[in-house]
C-alpha cells in the first residue's frame, strides 16, 4: 500500500511543480490566469452587454455580490443556456452559508479542474512533506440532505471535486456506505456514519468541512456506543469492542492509524479546531484554507507554514478600508483586505464577502489567513457589536474547554444570549462580566445604560450545538457545512430560544 501512496504522489508531481512554479513568480502568474478568464468573459452574453473588448477594460467590469447576477444565474438555469460564460453549466452548487437564503452558484468543466488541481497540490503536499501514510483510507465529508427535498442539485461529497481518474484511482481508499447522503433522518445519518467509521480500524484521513461536524458524531458514539455495539456485532474486533465500553472513549486508540484531520481551522472554526486538537494530540488537524463554494481560494501547505493562493487557477483583487484595489503581488504582511475573485464559471470580480489578512510570504507569494465575513456586526438599537470585537471579549473570559460559544441577539425584550456547550464557571456571573466587558464599546455602553438593551444572558448545554444545528437544516442548510458564528448577525428565532430555553434550565441551576 505504501508503494501505491508513493505511485500516487508521482502522478500528482506535474500539478505541483506547475504551481510551486507560479508561487515565484505571483505577479505573471496573475496575469497568465487572468488572461484566460477574460476570454471566458468576452464570449459571454454578460460580457457582450458590458461591451468589453481588451483586457485594459478590466476596471470597466462591475465588482458585483452574488445578488447583482443572481438574475443571469436563474436565467441561464432556467433557459438551460450559458449566459456569464461560454461553456456550458455543469450543474448548479447550493451554498450553505451562516446567513441568508441559498445561492445557487453555476459550476463549469474548468471550474471543477480548478477544485481538482488544488487537489492534487494539496495531496503531493501531504505525501512528500507529511505523515508516512501506510493505509490512505480516507472519509471524505457527506453532507445529507436532511428535512430537505432529496433532488439532484450539487455535489454530495468532497470526492465528487475531482476528475475521473482520481476517483477511480481513489476508489478502494474512501470509505463511504452507500446512499448516506441520501438519508434523510438525523439519527439514521449519526447511527450509519458512526458504524461506518467504527468499522474502519485502518481509518488514516478524516476530511471534512466544520469541525463541529466530528464532534457531533463522536459523542453519538459515545452516547450510543452500547447499542452500536449490539448492531455491529462481531465485526468488531473484540480489542476495539473492549474501547467501545470504557465510560470515555479513548479515540486515538480506536483509530491508532489516524493521521489527518481536515477542516476549517479559523475565525468561528478556531475552537472545534482546537477541541479536535485536544482530542487528537498526535494527528495534523490541518486547516483548509479558504474554501468556497464559488472557488478554491487558498490552500494549505506543510513547508509554507500557511495557505497561499490558488494564483494560476483563480485571478484575486483585495480592496483595503479605504477602497483601493489592490493586486496580489502588491499586498504587504499585515495587511487587511476584503477579497474579489475572478474564476471560470462566471463569476467575474466577485465579492465573495470575505476579509484575509497578510501574514507573511512563501517563494514570492502571500500567505492569506481567513479573518472572516465582511459584514459581522449586529445592531439591535444602534450598538454595532462587532464579530472581532466580540471574539476579543469572549477570549477575555473564563470560558478554558468550552469549544461552541455563540453570542445571539435577541428581540423581545431587546437583549444578547451566549450560548455555551459547558463551562464551571456560574451563568449569572459569567453573564454579569460577558456584559461589563461588552460595555467597552460606546455604543453598546450607551444602548444599556438607556435601557434600550436588557442584561446580556448565558445559557449552557452539551446539547446546544446539536440543537442549533439541527434547527438550522430544518431551513435549509447541510449539516457537515454547517459553522456557529461568534456573533450572530440575525436576531434568534422564537422558537428556538424556546428549546433552547428548554433545554437550559436544569443545567444552569445544577451549576449556579
Amino acid at each position: 500500500m505504501r508503494f501505491i501512496i508513493k505511485l500516487f504522489a508521482k502522478l500528482l508531481t506535474p500539478a505541483a511543480k506547475k504551481f510551486h512554479h507560479a508561487l515565484k513568480n505571483p505577479q505573471a502568474s496573475q496575469q497568465a490566469i487572468q488572461k484566460e478568464i477574460f476570454q471566458y468573459i468576452i464570449k459571454s452574453e454578460y460580457g457582450k452587454s458590458l461591451n468589453i473588448k481588451s483586457i485594459t477594460d478590466w476596471h470597466r467590469i462591475p465588482i458585483v455580490a452574488y445578488y447583482d447576477i443572481e438574475k443571469f444565474i436563474l436565467q441561464q438555469k432556467e433557459t438551460k443556456k450559458p449566459l456569464l460564460t461560454s461553456e456550458s453549466i455543469l450543474f448548479y452548487e447550493k451554498t450553505s452559508g451562516s446567513r441568508g437564503a441559498a445561492k445557487l452558484i453555476p459550476y463549469t468543466k474548468s471550474l471543477l479542474s480548478s477544485f481538482n488541481q488544488m487537489f492534487c497540490v494539496w495531496a503531493h503536499d501531504l505525501i512528500i512533506h507529511g505523515a508516512k501514510f501506510s493505509t490512505g483510507k480516507i472519509y471524505f465529508c457527506i453532507s445529507p440532505k436532511l428535512g430537505e427535498k432529496q433532488d439532484e442539485i450539487g455535489l454530495k461529497n468532497d470526492s465528487e471535486y475531482l476528475d475521473g481518474w482520481l476517483r477511480w484511482f481513489l476508489s478502494p481508499f474512501l470509505i463511504s456506505p452507500r446512499g448516506l447522503n441520501r438519508v434523510g433522518d438525523a439519527e439514521e445519518f449519526k447511527n450509519k456514519l458512526s458504524q461506518t467509521l467504527l468499522l474502519e480500524e485502518k481509518l488514516e484521513i478524516i476530511s471534512i468541512w466544520s469541525p463541529s461536524f466530528l464532534k457531533v458524531i463522536l459523542d453519538y458514539i459515545q452516547s450510543n456506543r452500547t447499542r452500536l455495539l449490539l448492531e455491529i456485532g462481531d465485526r468488531l474486533s473484540p480489542q476495539r469492542r473492549q474501547l467501545l465500553l470504557n465510560t470515555e472513549i479513548p479515540w486515538t486508540q480506536l483509530w491508532q492509524e489516524l493521521k489527518l484531520i481536515s477542516c476549517w481551522d479559523s475565525a468561528n472554526a478556531a475552537d472545534g479546531a482546537e477541541f479536535l486538537r485536544s482530542l487528537f494530540p498526535n494527528v495534523l488537524v490541518q486547516g483548509k484554507g479558504l474554501l468556497a463554494t464559488e472557488a478554491p481560494l487558498t490552500i494549505p501547505l506543510i513547508e509554507a507554514q500557511g495557505c497561499v493562493p490558488m494564483l494560476n487557477e483563480v485571478f484575486f483583487e483585495f480592496e483595503d478600508e479605504a477602497g483601493k484595489i489592490y493586486r496580489l503581488h502588491e499586498l504587504k504582511t499585515g495587511g487587511i483586505y476584503e477579497i474579489i475573485i475572478s474564476q471560470k464559471a462566471g463569476l467575474y470580480r466577485y465579492r465573495i464577502g470575505d476579509r484575509l489578512s497578510v501574514t507573511h510570504f512563501y517563494l514570492n507569494t502571500p500567505c492569506l489567513q481567513f479573518l472572516g465575513r465582511t459584514q459581522e456586526i449586529s445592531d439591535l438599537v444602534g450598538e454595532k457589536l462587532h464579530s472581532e470585537f466580540v471574539r476579543q471579549v469572549l477570549d477575555s473570559l473564563p470560558l478554558q474547554g468550552t469549544s461552541f460559544k455563540s453570542l445571539v441577539p435577541v428581540k423581545e425584550p431587546q437583549h444578547y444570549i451566549l450560548l455555551l456547550d459547558q463551562t464551571n464557571v456560574n451563568p449569572q456571573k459569567l453573564a454579569q462580566q460577558l456584559d461589563e466587558a461588552l460595555q467597552q464599546s460606546p455604543q453598546y455602553r450607551h444602548a444599556r445604560l438607556l435601557n434600550q438593551l436588557q442584561p446580556v444572558r448565558v445559557l449552557i448545554s452539551s446539547h446546544i450545538p446539536e440543537i442549533v444545528a439541527l434547527y438550522k437544516m430544518r431551513s435549509g442548510k447541510k449539516w457537515g457545512d454547517l459553522k456557529h458564528d461568534i456573533l450572530s448577525t440575525t436576531p434568534i428565532e422564537s422558537e428556538l430560544l424556546v428549546e433552547l430555553e428548554k433545554e437550559t434550565m436544569s443545567v444552569n441551576k445544577i451549576i449556579s
